[in-house]
């Protein structure tokens, strides 16, 4: 089983930028597909991205694409979400999620969840 703690949210214009973390614990985090959520106020969550464990083939949601991205570092048990060219409708709780099968994290089904943490955009 793996434990997820995430950090790097907060406060951000629009057009800013925000990296997040998800550290690990573990000795098999290597073992999972690793992903990113979030979900606003009154909304339902949301599948942001998701990375194997060789960081290939990341893959995205269509909102985020070409603006957010997701990497891995295995030696640090740690996956990263770096967001750019934020908007206020970015404004959400994200959490990290792992899992061991890539079509379950992307259902949102995850063997793991981290707390979340709060990213806000103004505008």
């Amino acid at each position: 089983q793996v434990q997820l703690v995430e950090s790097g949210g907060g406060l951000v214009q629009a057009g800013g930028s925000l990296r997040l973390s998800c550290a690990a614990s573990g000795r098999t985090f290597i073992n999972y597909v690793m992903g990113w959520f979030r979900q606003a106020p009154g909304k339902e969550r949301e599948f942001v991205a998701a990375i194997v464990w060789a960081g290939s083939n990341p893959y995205y949601a269509d909102s985020v694409k070409g603006r957010f991205t997701i990497s891995r570092d295995n030696a640090k048990n740690t996956v990263y979400l770096q967001m750019n060219s934020l908007k206020p409708e970015d404004t959400a709780v994200y959490r990290c999620a792992a899992a061991l099968n890539f079509y379950t994290l992307r259902t949102g089904i995850g063997d793991a969840w981290g707390q979340g943490t709060q990213v806000t955009v103004s505008s």
